[in-house]
């Protein structure tokens, strides 16, 4: 005799105000850790709504003030590239797992567009 176990889905029904806004239930929000800012994706015909994942911002900090502090910076000048190098993580990471999804999917090799960058190419500043 074989038992199926189904793993029953928590389910809520939100309101949406006049502006467009909802929000998360108490019990979703704490069992997802969500911080300051949620990731909305759109797939098929469904709205993912996630913690947005800060990991991105934190993993090259070290490297990026090791290498900012080896260029010479200090003080204000060592905080404002700091930012700027930061700032440029997330959109390159996510552009980078897009790349990766199109490569294992086989649309970017079937559309010639399988490229691939190091580190110093997608974080390096342009002289």
């Amino acid at each position: 005799m074989s038992i199926i176990s189904e793993k029953k889905a928590d389910r809520k029904i939100v309101s949406i105000s006049s502006k467009r806004q909802i929000t998360i239930p108490q019990k979703f929000f704490q069992a997802l850790h969500f911080e300051l800012e949620a990731e909305c994706e759109l797939h098929d015909n469904e709205i993912i709504i996630r913690p947005v994942k800060t990991v991105y911002d934190n993993d090259f900090a070290e490297q990026i003030l090791e290498e900012l502090i080896a260029d010479g910076l200090s003080g204000n000048e060592l905080l404002a590239e700091f930012k700027k190098r930061q700032a440029q993580i997330r959109p390159a990471v996510k552009s980078m797992l897009s790349e990766a999804k199109a490569v294992a999917e086989g649309k970017a090799v079937a559309e010639g567009k399988a490229d691939y960058a190091s580190y110093n190419d997608v974080f390096e500043t342009e002289e």
